[in-house]
């Protein structure tokens, strides 16, 4: 397999996984064994977002590009692929700050949908 296909991969590989942080926890409403792989990605994902951070898959993608004979970007997955599509303008604090919120605000929304239906169930 080329390193560009590898890369390829890994994108679409990052973006399922953005996905899933995001929206996994409407899959743990169907099959709860999912929260037990979904908070930490949530965590995970929250944190990346809160600390200006990196997500390994980032620089796994740029090394890849690199040695099928593309160039690597720098930043981030979300500044790199995903900001340009949703803030055309770039990436700042304050969108770092939305995103991390929007991911915060589904999943407690979720989960709290979750707690809830438990607790009814048990009366």
């Amino acid at each position: 397999m080329s390193y560009r296909i590898a890369a390829d991969l890994v994108v679409l590989l990052h973006l399922a996984f953005v996905g899933f942080v995001v929206l996994g926890g409407l899959l743990a409403i169907r099959r709860r064994w999912v929260v037990w792989f979904h908070l930490p990605a949530a965590i995970w994902g929250t944190w990346i977002e809160l600390s200006g951070g990196v997500c390994p898959l980032t620089p796994l993608e740029n090394a890849l590009r690199r040695r099928g004979g593309q160039a690597g970007y720098s930043g981030g997955f979300v500044e790199h692929y995903l900001i340009p599509i949703l803030y055309p303008s770039g990436l700042t604090p304050a969108i770092q700050y939305l995103l991390a919120g929007v991911v915060v605000i589904v999943n407690v929304a979720v989960y709290g949908y979750l707690l809830h239906r438990g607790r009814v169930r048990q009366h």
